[in-house]
């Protein structure tokens, strides 16, 4: 017998396992263009999100840009107005001075108001009235009688048919007595009252109290016995001898010299106060003594002085005058 023939293999087929792999090259080519789609989505929507915060930011900002504009303006607006206001104000200002000044010119033009007069009148009252101030403050009486009598002048050429014949009369009288009374006037008494204390302030620097000797300076016989015997002045009320009479005799000056103040204000009050108290000074740096008692009068014919003039009369022609072109 002969041996079979030997059996030829089989050969497989390749076509099952390219298939498979070029599925699964297709599966991660469109895995991968996925994966790439959706980053490219995420990118373009993270974009678009800035692009959004971007432009509202811009928005905001130009928002914000508005209301400053919107403020700037509302101020602006109001000081505007503000303006208009005070410039109103000013022309309604303007206008009513207008007509004042138009009013006042009408009335010097017209012939049955007398302007003119009115003014003349007007003016002595303003002369009499400085006349009056500058005797009052400044005891100027050339002044005064300088004032009075430009008064007089203006008085003078007033026409009695403004304030009638009998009322203009009284005024002319009342200012001639007055003009009379400063005529008979003297000396300022302040400047009288002046001299009065200068002179006591010099008999006082001229014969000062004498302060008494120091207990280092005292001769050896009033040391030596300085323990035995005390010598002590009778009266209570002097000053002992040493630095109690130095400052009782500064308290002394310093009150000469408050009342020196109050005389050159015209102080009457303040003057008296000071020299009264200089008077209890001197009690206590003299003991009783015919010097002492001249100094006291002196002081008390000083505080009796007047320090402004006395003219009653003073102010009663201007008061007339007011009162008659009041009516």
């Amino acid at each position: 017998m002969s041996d079979p023939a030997p059996a030829v293999p089989r050969r497989r087929s390749l076509f099952p396992a390219l298939f498979g792999l070029a599925l699964l090259l297709l599966l991660a080519t469109l895995g991968w263009r996925a994966w790439q789609w959706r980053n490219a989505r995420i990118d373009a929507q993270r974009e678009h999100a800035s692009e959004l915060t971007r432009q509202w930011q811009a928005l905001e900002s130009r928002i914000n840009a508005l209301r400053i504009d919107q403020r700037a303006q509302a101020q602006r607006l109001q000081q505007a107005d503000a303006t208009n206001r005070v410039l109103r104000e000013e022309l309604l200002g303007l206008d009513q001075r207008a007509a004042l000044l138009e009013d006042s010119v009408r009335r010097l033009g017209d012939p049955e108001r007398h302007g003119v007069q009115a003014l003349r009148l007007d003016e002595v009252i303003l002369l009499l009235g400085q006349g009056e101030q500058r005797l009052r403050l400044a005891g100027d009486l050339d002044g005064a009688r300088r004032a009075y009598a430009l008064a007089a002048d203006v008085l003078s050429a007033v026409d009695s048919t403004r304030l009638g014949s009998a009322g203009l009369l009284n005024v002319r009288q009342s200012l001639v007595q007055e003009r009379a009374a400063l005529d008979a006037l003297g000396a300022d008494p302040r400047a009288l009252a002046s001299r009065q204390l200068d002179a006591f302030a010099a008999s006082l620097a001229a014969s000062p109290p004498r302060p008494g000797t120091a207990a280092g300076d005292a001769p050896w016989w009033q040391r030596a016995f300085a323990r035995l015997v005390a010598v002590r002045p009778a009266d209570r009320a002097v000053a002992l001898p040493g630095a109690d009479r130095v400052a009782a005799f500064a308290g002394l000056q310093l009150e000469v010299t408050l009342a020196r103040a109050a005389l050159e204000r015209r102080d009457q009050p303040a003057f008296r106060s000071a020299l009264a108290r200089a008077d209890g000074w001197l009690v206590r740096l003299w003991p009783d003594s015919p010097g002492l008692r001249q100094r006291r009068a002196r002081l008390q014919a000083l505080r009796r002085l007047p320090l402004a003039p006395d003219l009653p009369v003073l102010g009663s022609t201007r008061a007339q005058l007011q009162a008659l072109t009041a009516r």
